[in-house]
């Protein structure tokens, strides 16, 4: 899918973000980041961080533009050893074994790691807010997560934002998608037109399936000129927008 060396480089960074951030944790992953809502919460956003990072930086991202109803948590992955990086353990959501578009997936570990983020959604539908009050999301590695579990869940959610990301286990697609209660649901794909990581003709490959499994009406699709396999200002703020469209404040 992507450049070996490239991806390698960008790994190394993410290890040397993680480490500062994850110094002392054991194999099993920490209690997520949260952004508490500012008054009784009756929505949230669950956002997954992408391939060796942490979700610290994106809690600290949504602060700066959350709606006050709103609680943001960004759970932090487990750390497992990624075959694509020698086996060097570093969080990521699933095994990455290889770049190129026909390279074999992790196909328990995908499964498995949507789990996990059901069961996330199902504690927080035990704490009050009800799944369809809920938006899940993710950038890069934790996008393609978001998408798998949003596409195969019989909880009804909210939205997706799915950033500089593809769908995995793309094959399976649209019959994985039969018992989902998310047949046409809301979904905000955002992708830097200049990204090397994750080229941007695989976020424009992704929609075009998108499309066919929740319909064409149902996307969004957004790029930004010059920007890599990161964010900005403006993605964030169409992030915002998207999230006070769809979970606007209630009584």
């Amino acid at each position: 899918m992507i450049s070996l060396h490239i991806m390698v480089a960008s790994l190394c960074r993410s290890i040397t973000r993680s480490v500062r951030c994850m110094c002392g944790n054991n194999m099993s992953a920490p209690l997520p980041a949260i952004v508490p809502a500012a008054r009784k919460a009756t929505a949230a956003v669950i956002f997954l961080h992408g391939l060796g990072d942490t979700g610290h930086g994106w809690a600290e991202a949504f602060a700066g533009i959350r709606a006050p109803h709103v609680k943001y948590i960004c759970p932090h992955a487990p750390i497992m050893p990624v075959s694509l990086n020698m086996n060097m353990a570093m969080p990521s959501w699933f095994d990455i074994i290889g770049l190129s578009p026909d390279a074999e997936e992790d196909d328990s570990g995908i499964k498995k790691a949507a789990e996990t983020i059901k069961a996330l959604i199902d504690q927080e539908v035990k704490n009050g807010i009800p799944s369809h009050r809920i938006v899940l999301g993710g950038f890069s590695q934790g996008g393609a997560l978001s998408l798998y579990t949003a596409l195969t869940t019989q909880q009804k959610l909210a939205g997706v934002v799915s950033l500089s990301c593809w769908l995995p286990l793309r094959s399976t697609f649209p019959q994985a998608a039969n018992n989902t209660a998310n047949k046409n649901i809301n979904i905000l794909h955002c992708h830097g037109e200049a990204d090397p990581l994750v080229p941007l003709v695989f976020g424009c490959l992704t929609v075009e399936k998108l499309k066919n499994i929740v319909g064409p009406e149902s996307i969004t699709f957004k790029t930004y000129p010059r920007m890599q396999h990161s964010s900005c200002p403006q993605e964030m703020m169409d992030i915002k927008h998207f999230i006070e469209k769809q979970l606007p404040p209630i009584n």
